[in-house]
């Protein structure tokens, strides 16, 4: 970042102007010249007028007046740059991504973002932003959508469903995940969700057939079928955490039914 002569009020316009929203602690001093004890002081006043916020040490975030209220840029702006400066690979997921796809019935407390280590969740202003941890995530189909920041890379609708089945504890259970699924049905196309479920862990194909047919949706859920088919999994437990002792058996899904779900309404 080039020397910048002028006022630490006149490098923020300028990096506003110039399309850019974010900046580090060391492009300050860099820009400004000084000492670490005077940026330090002029990123506490500039914090107190809200003009800016820190999600993390030493990344801040230029905050136009249209989100003052809220503290911060909406997590779908910033976290593209939080995780470029972070230098992780990550995407929007579970209930963020369904409600990005059309599917806002149950509209998460965090921004949920899918990352290849555990991390600590972030609250930046009104702004939460929690990270879950998916160690092959490399393989997950995305796509990316334009933001007025960048482009935010989100779960496919057909990744997101196999997710939601695979983090059920991250979306309110499986009677919640069921009433996504019946709305997020409609973004999936069938064949590309048969082709997601081959790079995801089989179990989660066999519960989200399950309660695709829960649901209703019975034609989403048909290649997943014939998936399950072919590769005759070992029987998985539709709830992870439940009793496995005296439920039903369902063979289509090779799935021990040891918890009920309810049909959405």
């Amino acid at each position: 970042m080039a020397r910048h002569r002028g006022s630490v009020d006149r490098f923020i316009a300028d990096l506003a102007a110039s399309g850019c929203h974010h900046f580090t602690t060391a492009d300050l001093l860099s820009a400004l010249g000084g000492s670490l004890a005077g940026a330090h002081a002029s990123l506490r006043r500039l914090r107190a007028r809200g003009e800016i916020a820190t999600p993390v040490r030493s990344f801040h975030l230029i905050v136009p007046p249209e989100y003052r209220g809220l503290g911060c840029l909406p997590a779908e702006q910033f976290v593209p740059l939080l995780l470029e400066h972070l230098g992780e690979y990550g995407y929007a997921s579970l209930l963020s991504a369904a409600e990005l796809h059309g599917a806002a019935h149950h509209r998460p407390q965090a921004f949920q973002v899918m990352t290849m280590r555990n991390r600590r969740g972030i609250e930046c202003g009104l702004v939460r932003v929690e990270f879950i941890a998916r160690h092959d995530l490399a393989s997950t189909p995305t796509i990316l959508r334009n933001t007025p920041r960048g482009s935010l890379r989100i779960a496919s609708a057909e990744a997101t469903a196999l997710e939601l089945v695979g983090y059920a504890d991250r979306c309110g259970g499986l009677d919640a995940v069921v009433e996504v699924l019946a709305e997020l049905v409609e973004s999936i196309d069938p064949m590309r969700l048969a082709v997601a479920a081959e790079a995801a862990p089989l179990a989660w194909a066999q519960r989200l057939g399950h309660l695709l047919e829960v649901a209703g949706q019975h034609a989403a859920a048909a290649p997943l079928a014939a998936l399950i088919a072919r590769r005759d999994p070992p029987y998985a437990l539709l709830a992870r955490s439940s009793p496995t002792a005296g439920h039903p058996h369902l063979p289509r899904w090779r799935l021990v039914a040891n918890a009920t779900v309810e049909a959405p309404e």
